[in-house]
């Protein structure tokens, strides 16, 4: 593959893989802002290997909840927070040893009352996990939850000196557990926010540590046996060809492995009018239905075969394929793809630490919900559907997002829709749960190619459950959150619609 070939050269003649092991932030900017973001965001590259005494305490705290009979946790957090915690309760569940752990992601009523307020808490720990400590969903969730459950059944992860450690240490709250600053939510995966949750659903989290670490040499190697660079050239290679949808073919179980992957790659390469755009969770099709823009990871786990994969590759698209054999080499593809992440950032001549637009869904946020007390939220439009698919051309792909209860009810439809729009108009297809999307693909429709087409399915939710200390509860909440993301998409012009269901 002649586009992979000279991203593999470009990498070597850039010397970009020592470059990045010594924290050069010239290797991706040379504007002095840009270089003072990468310096403090390469810690990730720091926790491969555990730091001192993570090990001992998070054993320590495994033992109390143990003996405080406590059987399931909530996390309650955003992207990178909830993301890689998916991963390991997907993977570890059936073991046995742990927890059971449920993610808190959206804030749509149905979601809250679903995971607290109708559930059994009476041996639930609730983790509220968040980088900043100020992340609106969050907080919202630990408001709610501390109605619910006693500061003894509360626990943080932030980094030091964020207001939810202040808020943790003034309440009294089981523990709370800072991370590296230096560390972005995104490349998180292997901190506390991520092999916490890890230990308490049971995962080994030493062989998880020993794959990373690993894996973090494979990646010191010179570009041709390097599997962070390998996977980088595939993915920028072949971006820079046209082929920038990134499509993702996983077995059920690697699924929320794929969910991860597209978060760091849409948020780290979806700026500056460039990026890759991730795909996950299209059913795979006959070769036919794909257009020349797609480039494809087959990610085998175990004895799980991908039925389809080689009638792809045979078919003339590019394939690359990764095997998982056990569980616990999650930690090396968390440092696979991270280093991966980070390279092809080099090659697209973006930053990938930085996330320029994430911020505009949230202040347009805030100013719908001040809008709410002079005269409330407005009504869900009746976009023209088959006017925006109308508009879907060769290169393009469809942005399906949901701000609705994230439930199987609902997520059947709209993957029929995703197959259909595919098989149909041969375009790629995404999809995501709102808000949970605006902290994973939310950067790249703004701030990516403009070859985006979203269309936004809400409903009108009423009797939220209450937020502390908020004039507006959660259906408020989820409703503004819709239309303020709808108005930044439509502020950078996108080919945007919206449908109440």
């Amino acid at each position: 593959m002649p586009p992979v070939d000279d991203a593999l050269a470009e990498l070597r003649d850039r010397d970009a893989v020592a470059r990045l092991h010594d924290r050069d932030p010239a290797l991706w900017s040379d504007d002095p802002e840009h270089q003072d973001v990468v310096g403090n965001r390469l810690g990730w590259l720091d926790v491969a290997t555990p730091p001192s005494g993570w090990p001992e305490r998070l054993a320590a705290f495994v033992r109390g909840v143990r003996q405080d009979d406590i059987n399931r946790v909530v996390l309650a957090g955003m992207g990178g927070s909830s993301l890689a915690p998916e991963v390991v309760a997907e993977l570890f569940a059936h073991r046995g040893r742990g927890a059971e752990l449920r993610v808190l992601d959206s804030t749509h009523p149905a979601a809250v009352r679903a995971l607290l307020d109708d559930a059994d808490l009476s041996r639930t720990l609730v983790m509220v996990s968040s980088k900043s400590g100020t992340t609106e969903e969050t907080s919202c969730f630990a408001a709610h939850a501390g109605e619910l459950v006693g500061p003894q059944r509360l626990v943080a992860i932030t980094d030091d000196g964020s207001r939810l450690q202040a808020q943790a240490l003034d309440q009294g709250w089981r523990a709370v557990f800072t991370n590296p600053a230096d560390i972005g939510g995104r490349y998180s995966a292997l901190s506390l926010f991520g092999m916490l949750p890890a230990a308490l659903v049971g995962a080994d989290t030493s062989r998880l540590w020993e794959r990373a670490a690993a894996m973090l040499e494979r990646c010191r190697r010179p570009v041709e046996g390097n599997p962070g660079a390998q996977l980088a050239a595939f993915m920028a290679g072949n971006a820079g060809a046209g082929r920038d949808k990134l499509t993702l073919l996983t077995p059920t179980a690697l699924l929320p492995l794929a969910s991860w992957v597209e978060q760091l790659v849409a948020e780290s390469t979806g700026k500056d009018g460039t990026g890759i755009v991730p795909v996950v969770g299209e059913p795979i099709g006959e070769p036919g239905v794909y257009g020349d823009d797609r480039a494809f990871v087959a990610l085998r786990y175990g004895a799980d075969q991908l039925l389809g994969a080689d009638a792809l590759a045979d078919a003339g698209h590019p394939v690359l394929t990764l095997e998982v054999e056990h569980a616990e080499d999650l930690g090396g593809e968390y440092v696979r793809w991270e280093v991966a992440t980070a390279l092809a950032g080099a090659l697209l001549g973006v930053d990938p630490f930085d996330e320029p637009n994430v911020a505009e869904s949230k202040a347009n946020t805030t100013a719908v919900l001040g809008e709410v007390g002079g005269g409330g939220l407005p009504e869900p439009e009746h976009g023209d559907v088959g006017a925006l698919l109308g508009e879907l051309r060769s290169g393009d792909y469809l942005s399906l997002q949901a701000y609705l209860p994230p439930d199987p009810a609902h997520a059947g439809p709209l993957a029929r829709v995703r197959a259909e729009v595919r098989d149909r108009l041969h375009v790629a297809t995404t999809f995501g749960w709102g808000p949970r999307f605006l902290h994973s693909t939310g950067q790249l429709h703004k701030g990516g190619p403009s070859s985006v087409v979203a269309l936004q399915v809400v409903n009108s939710p009423t009797g939220g459950p209450p937020i502390p200390g908020r004039p507006y509860d959660f259906a408020t909440l989820v409703q503004a959150q819709a239309v303020g993301d709808l108005r930044s998409l439509r502020d950078h012009g996108r080919r945007v619609a919206q449908v109440g269901v």
